[in-house]
Formats: structure tokens, C-alpha cells, sequence
């Protein structure tokens, strides 16, 4: 064979460093987000933010604000930094003759302020923001360990004990419960204190005097009976509440009423205020002190209800508005291929791009959630039960996109609505086919599921069984199977388990 030139026609897709741009910036979450646009902002001169009150043109074509219309952009909030201006001193101010020339507008120290209290600048409020939350900004989470160390030193002991009480809480874990047995503790201390094992438990009943409640228990029938014992005495059915808890936890666990009743000779109604004494504890008194921050969700879509019409919005505080710098945009020369200029040229083109993937992703996200919401109007007026069907396939035909994008606006991305802030995908669910042959969502599955058990008698609780036979009786067609995953899903515990008095 020879070798020969054919001429070819054909369509390829390229994925320029712009679309990987695009795309990148589109599968962000609103926090990735706005800190991909303050790294953009540091490290491009082109870029700055569009401040409210600014009163100047650009002449850059491309360097509007990215928050044009309801397709596009969020507004950012207006921040107003506070500047201190030190007073005037002159010569001119003393009376004249030697006291003005002796004495100089400033007088030497041995220190700077800076030298002895460190302060930072940036995380101190300004005098004019509005929206400063000294909470948010000074707090931390407190541990339970730490919690407890803190009630440690304000007991007094001897040095002994007290090593012994920090050994024992570095034992308690999470859910305030003590790990490691008395003799496993007595073995980690050192020999040379010539501890014994009763001074170990002395000093664990002193922890446990601590709160919250119930702490440094070593199983679940002491951490119930020692929150029992910090009621006050004049509680109604406390002695009974501890001797249901001391001797016959085992029974109510299997929730054998009758056998209680018997054994602890209460009638119906009194036995059923015991166990509410009981219910009222806190199996895990750990839980009570939080040592995470707390996690905010910004919401990237407002949806609300305007004239009987459901409108959709960008959330315009989600993100600051961007520009081209116009000052240095006006810098760029044309002919000019120095290297000063070839960057502020680059950059420059940069910029525009990076604003116009903030715009395709502002119109993409809004694009989807606009037929979110047009799909699943029953469900923000009537609630989970109204939810319908809806796949990722219907969102992309709508809107003439591939599902992989679809994927990537709906993750991470919130929508704020009259019932709540709900992830996009939540608004996805797969369907079960009913007896007119139409089809049910999954989610209002679960909402009718968790309707049911509610109106449920406790003495009597649904069955999975149950339950598949009413939503039978209502058309939709789903196994026991399917009713059992659904209802662990939902947190909701068997029925033997729900049985009430």
C-alpha cells in the first residue's frame, strides 16, 4: 500500500481550558464557590468587585455586573470599612517660647502597642457593619471532656484524686459513657501512687455528681438511675421509676406490659406514668454538650408565591457581583507585545471568561430550578404527599442539556421555599405504579408511611404488612419489603417496638 492524503469531514468536541472553567465552576456548592471567586479575585488584577453606590462607568463590555437580571449572579452585601484618622498635633497648639520647643508632638517609648497585646485587624468589626455577629466569630465549640475538666477544678481534692479524675473522664467517650473498667484504669495509672481500687470508684462517684446528669455511667441501667436520683424527691412515681429501671429494664425493653404490671403491681394508668418518667431521660447525657460548629446552609434559589404564581429567584446574597477593572482594562494596548503588557492582556481575558462562566452557571442553575419548581408546584402547595415522580431524564429534555449537567447544578445546590430549605436533589425520586396505571413518587410513599404510623393505635401499631395493605386500599402497589425500607429509612422502628400502653 502507498501512502496517500484523504481529506476528511468530521465534528469533534474539544474541551477548552474555558469549558473546563464552566464546568468546574458549575458543580461548586455556593461556599466552594465563593471562595473559587475571592482566589480569582487575589490573584487577578482584572477582577474586582461591583460595590453598591458605585457611580462610575466601564467602558469593558464584558465587565457588567454578573448579577444582570433573575438569570443571573447574587448581589453581594455592602461592607463599609471603618478608617481612624489620628488627630493633628502641632508645635502650633502649646504657647509659644521654650515649652513649645522643648516639648515634641510625640514622644518616645520603650514598647509598641503591637509589642504587648497582639491584635488582628481583620477580626475586629467596623464601625459601620451592620451585620457584625460577635457569636459567630469569637465562639467554639466546647468539648465534653473540656466540660467536665472545667467542673473538675472548681472540686476540691487532693492531687491524687484529681489525677485519678482526669484519667477517668479521658475514659468517658461522646455519649458520656465510661469506656474502660475500674481495674483497666487502675492498671494505666502509675504504681508508684499505691492506688486502690475503691478510691478509683470513690472518685468516679464524684464525676458522676457532675453535669450534665448521668454522666461516667458504666451501662445504661446506671446512667438511667443516676439521673433519677438528682430529681427532687417530691417527684410523683420516682421510687417506682427506680426500681423499674433498677430490676426489670430487660422487661420494659421487650415492652411485656403485662408482666410489669405484675410484678410491680401497678395498674394500667399508673405504670404508663412510670415509663414517661422514664422516656423523659437521656439515655445519652454525652450528646448534650456539642463540640462541632454549627454548619449553615446558604441557599442558592428563593422560591416564593407572588399573585397565585409560584416565582423563582437567585438567592442575590449568595455571592458578590464581579467586573472588569475598567481603569486597567484602559492600561491594555493593543500593539504593544511587551511582557507588562501581554500579562494585564491575558489577564484581562481571564477575567472575561471567568465572568462569563458565572453567567452560564447563574442561568443553568436558575434554568433547572425553574422546571423543578414547575414540576413539583403539588408539592410546595400541599407537602411531601403531593411530590411527584421526577428523574434527572425529565429535567434534561426540558431544558435541552445532558444529564451529567443536570447532576452537577442539582449537587450541593439549595432552594429556599415556604416549607424549608431542600437540596435540589431531594426533589428527585424514583416512582412506583399505582392501580389507575399511573405512578407515585417514593418521597410521598414515605410521607403517607409516616402519616399512617402516626395516626396509628400505639397499643396496636401498624405492621409492614399493615401498612403494604392500606396503601393498596389508596392504589399504590408496593411489597412489604419495599414498606420496610421505606419505613427504616424514615428512623421509624418496627411495630413490635412501638407498642404503647
Amino acid at each position: 500500500m502507498k501512502p496517500s492524503l484523504v481529506l476528511k469531514m468530521g465534528q469533534q468536541l474539544t474541551m477548552t481550558p474555558q469549558l473546563q472553567q464552566a464546568i468546574r465552576l458549575l458543580q461548586l456548592s455556593t461556599l466552594d464557590l465563593q471562595q473559587e471567586i475571592q482566589e480569582a479575585l487575589d490573584s487577578n488584577p482584572m477582577l474586582e468587585r461591583e460595590e453598591d453606590g458605585d457611580d462610575f462607568d466601564n467602558a469593558d463590555p464584558m465587565a457588567e455586573a454578573v448579577d444582570q437580571s433573575n438569570e443571573g449572579g447574587a448581589a453581594s452585601q455592602a461592607s463599609s470599612d471603618s478608617h481612624y484618622e489620628e488627630p493633628a498635633h502641632s508645635a502650633e497648639s502649646a504657647e509659644d517660647g521654650d515649652w513649645g520647643e522643648r516639648i515634641p508632638s510625640e514622644l518616645p517609648v520603650d514598647t509598641a502597642w503591637e509589642d504587648i497585646y497582639q491584635t488582628s485587624a481583620s477580626s475586629l468589626p467596623s464601625s459601620e457593619d451592620d451585620e457584625w455577629d460577635f457569636t459567630s466569630r469569637t465562639s467554639s465549640g466546647v468539648s465534653l471532656q473540656s466540660h467536665l475538666l472545667w467542673q473538675l477544678n472548681l472540686a476540691p481534692m487532693s492531687d491524687t484524686d484529681r489525677l485519678i479524675a482526669t484519667t477517668l473522664i479521658d475514659c468517658i467517650n461522646d455519649q458520656g459513657y465510661l469506656e474502660e473498667t475500674l481495674e483497666e484504669v487502675l492498671e494505666s495509672l502509675d504504681p508508684e501512687l499505691e492506688v486502690e481500687l475503691d478510691e478509683i470508684e470513690v472518685v468516679l462517684h464524684r464525676i458522676q455528681q457532675f453535669e450534665p446528669a448521668g454522666i461516667g455511667a458504666r451501662d445504661l441501667r446506671e446512667c438511667l438511675l443516676l439521673q433519677l436520683r438528682q430529681l427532687p424527691e417530691r417527684t410523683a412515681w420516682l421510687e417506682e421509676a427506680k426500681r423499674l429501671v433498677s430490676d426489670y429494664l430487660d422487661v420494659l425493653g421487650n415492652r411485656d406490659y403485662s408482666l410489669l404490671m405484675r410484678r410491680m403491681k401497678l395498674k394500667e394508668e399508673e405504670l404508663r406514668q412510670v415509663i414517661e418518667l422514664v422516656q423523659s431521660l437521656n439515655p445519652r447525657p454525652g450528646s448534650q454538650i456539642e463540640a462541632s460548629e454549627p454548619e449553615y446552609v446558604v441557599p442558592d434559589v428563593i422560591v416564593r408565591k407572588h399573585n397565585g404564581r409560584w416565582l423563582v429567584e437567585l438567592n442575590q446574597d449568595a455571592m458578590p457581583r464581579l467586573r472588569v477593572n475598567a481603569q486597567y482594562a484602559g492600561f491594555v494596548k493593543r500593539a504593544d507585545s511587551s511582557a507588562d503588557n501581554t500579562f494585564m492582556r491575558n489577564q484581562l481575558q481571564e477575567a472575561r471568561w471567568f465572568i462569563k462562566s458565572l453567567l452560564s452557571r447563574n442561568e443553568t442553575l436558575m434554568k433547572v430550578a425553574t422546571q423543578i419548581v414547575e414540576h413539583q408546584r403539588g408539592f410546595l402547595d400541599h407537602g411531601d404527599e403531593a411530590m411527584k415522580p421526577l428523574v434527572l431524564h425529565d429535567i434534561a429534555e426540558a431544558v435541552g442539556m445532558h444529564e451529567s449537567t443536570i447532576s452537577r447544578v442539582t449537587t450541593q445546590k439549595y432552594m429556599h421555599t415556604p416549607r424549608g430549605i431542600y437540596e435540589l436533589k431531594y426533589f428527585f425520586s424514583s416512582h412506583v405504579s399505582t392501580a389507575e396505571g399511573g405512578e407515585c413518587s417514593s418521597t410521598a410513599i414515605r410521607a403517607i408511611i409516616k402519616k399512617l404510623v402516626a395516626a396509628e393505635n400505639p397499643k396496636k401499631p401498624l405492621s409492614d404488612s399493615k401498612i403494604a395493605g392500606l396503601l393498596e386500599a389508596q392504589g399504590i402497589q408496593v411489597a412489604r419489603r419495599t414498606v420496610a425500607k421505606y419505613r427504616e429509612s424514615l428512623g421509624i422502628a418496627p411495630s413490635s417496638e412501638r407498642k404503647r400502653l
